[in-house]
């Protein structure tokens, strides 16, 4: 009778602190065919998001849940589960190269201090409004990262730090959808408070920064507002991109330890991201390779969320109802006040 045996590096990288049935051996092979599957579903994504303007996280998802079906063919599922994980680490990892320390200075004390109240805030709303309404910890804290840091690919990786026992494939689909379609929603609807209030380009910049929910729609909104907008945003964004990793390392410190009481070390890929920043802020990668980690960053995070949709089971996600939608709303108000609060009083 043939043993299944758990790989040491590969397989076993997606599972952070032992939440996972260990993968049995499989050779390159086997993750040919899922591959294929999760790049053609991410290359449609692309083109669509390139010709129609629609967001690429959004569309990824979309064409992952219609093919949704393929997740019964077990031959897809070695090569989905390595996208899914595998190539999502790398993603993250790969964000660093958006940061540097110095783009975080350069905003201030008092703004960088609000930014990090307010993403604290924003996470332990999600978390009080998940349990209000019968949910986990676990699923508020997703849920309340992805809207306080940067929506879908916070959400991917607090998912991975989490482990699927504490939040599911199904869960974090809920959020991926629910992110996306709020964080559309807030790029068109809150440049538009910014302009009945009469900002200025720092105010507007930092509440259209500080409080939508994903990368590109925060700086979409923020250059549709004015050039120097933009340039507000893009920082207080990226100063939330940057709080990724503590805020991993901070879930990570309060997950319960293991029954033989082994000690949860730091994930690779928060340390990947740190060094990356850290290199990045020396100035010392050249334009052109910053620009295509950025490139590979996305791609990475888009096949990841292809693949995460392919794999989520459907039939709960229809069973859970409208009310894990309004952790994320609750969370997305919750930011937005917050934003819109330190906008008006405190900056500028």
């Amino acid at each position: 009778m043939a043993t299944t045996r758990s790989r040491p590096t590969l397989p076993m990288a997606a599972d952070l602190y032992g939440d996972l049935t260990p993968l049995p051996h499989a050779t390159w092979r086997d993750h040919v065919p899922g591959l294929i599957v999760v790049a053609a579903g991410t290359l449609s994504a692309a083109f669509i998001s390139d010709h129609y303007g629609a967001p690429l996280t959004l569309m990824a998802l979309l064409i992952g849940l219609a093919l949704n079906f393929l997740s019964a063919d077990k031959r897809l599922a070695t090569g989905t589960a390595f996208a899914s994980r595998a190539l999502l680490r790398w993603g993250i990892v790969l964000v660093g190269v958006r940061v540097t320390f110095g783009q975080i200075w350069a905003l201030g004390p008092v703004a960088l201090l609000s930014v990090l109240a307010i993403v604290a805030l924003t996470i332990g709303a999600g978390v009080l409004i998940a349990r209000r309404l019968g949910f986990s910890d676990a699923f508020g804290t997703l849920a309340g990262g992805a809207v306080a840091i940067c929506g879908a690919s916070a959400a991917l990786a607090l998912a991975t730090t989490l482990g699927e026992r504490r939040a599911n494939q199904a869960q974090l689909t809920l959020v991926l959808v629910g992110i996306s379609a709020l964080s559309a929603t807030a790029m068109v609807t809150y440049p538009f408070v910014a302009h009945w209030l009469h900002m200025n380009d720092l105010k507007a910049g930092f509440l259209l920064g500080a409080s939508i929910h994903d990368v590109a729609q925060a700086l979409g909104a923020g250059y549709s507002y004015s050039d120097g907008a933009g340039q507000i945003a893009a920082i207080v964004k990226l100063t939330r991109v940057a709080l990724l990793a503590p805020v991993l390392a901070v879930v990570a410190l309060f997950l319960p330890r293991g029954e033989a009481g082994k000690g949860q070390g730091l994930p690779w890929f928060v340390v990947g991201f740190f060094v990356l920043a850290g290199v990045n802020s020396t100035g010392i990668i050249p334009a052109i390779v910053t620009t295509a980690a950025q490139t590979a960053a996305t791609a990475l995070l888009a096949a990841a969320v292809t693949a995460t949709a392919i794999r989520s089971p459907l039939p709960q996600l229809l069973e859970a109802g409208v009310r894990p939608i309004m952790v994320i709303a609750g969370a997305t108000v919750v930011a937005f006040a917050l934003s819109l609060g330190v906008a008006v009083f405190l900056v500028g």
